[in-house]
C-alpha cells in the first residue's frame, strides 16, 4: 500500500513539523497546528511532531498556575 510518498531506499524523511508550540504572556502553553496563523497574545516556540511538541511542553512547562499569580 502507498502513501503517497515515497523515498528511495535507505532514504529516511525527516517528520514534517506538524504542530506548534505556543506560549502567552501568562507563560501558559498550547498546542496549536503548524498550518495555522499564531492568534494574538500567543508567540510560537517550539515546532515539531504532535509527540515532540508533547514532550516539549511536558518538561519545560513545570508550574501550571499563571505567571500573574505565581510568588
Amino acid at each position: 500500500m502507498s502513501t503517497g510518498s515515497e523515498t528511495a531506499p535507505g532514504q529516511t524523511e525527516a517528520p514534517a513539523a506538524t504542530h506548534q508550540v505556543l506560549i502567552n504572556h501568562e507563560e501558559q502553553y498550547c498546542l496549536w497546528p503548524a498550518a495555522k496563523s499564531v492568534p494574538n497574545g500567543w508567540k510560537s516556540v517550539f515546532q515539531g511532531t504532535h509527540e515532540d511538541c508533547l514532550a516539549h511542553v511536558e518538561t519545560t512547562w513545570t508550574d501550571m498556575r499563571p505567571k500573574s499569580v505565581r510568588a
